[in-house]
């Protein structure tokens, strides 16, 4: 099993634990840390998102990869707007801002040779 994790694109290592994380992070923010509400908030379900598209990361699919480092951005626009709260928010939403930011990069690391491909394939095909 160990050998398998080890043939996987580091990039797409690195991106799968970065939405683990940030998965992890989003449900307990809004569980038990710090939610808006004391018994949790509606806004646990900001995690969904990110529940559905682990599988096709971990599995390499393209598409799924390529959806994902649009779709992160999202995480990244919340974790800047909530930075500028206080307390433990402020301390989630930097922790969340990194996650977003390693799985962002590392997407387009694992994608640019597979876009760069696609490019030279489409100029060969023009020539």
């Amino acid at each position: 099993m160990l050998r398998r994790i080890l043939e996987k694109n580091p990039y797409q290592l690195f991106a799968a634990a970065a939405v683990a994380d940030l998965i992890i992070l989003c449900i307990s923010w809004e569980w038990f840390i710090s939610p808006l509400r004391p018994q949790g908030s509606w806004l646990i379900l900001k995690a969904l998102p990110l529940i559905i598209v682990l599988p096709g990361i971990w599995q390499g699919k393209n598409y799924v990869m390529q959806c994902t480092s649009m779709l992160i951005l999202i995480y990244v626009a919340e974790a800047l707007v909530r930075i500028t709260e206080t307390g433990a928010n402020r301390y989630l939403a930097i922790l969340e801002l990194i996650f977003a930011t390693v799985a962002f990069i590392a997407l387009l690391l694992y994608l640019k040779p597979l876009k760069d491909a696609a490019r030279k394939k489409r100029l060969a095909s023009k020539s």
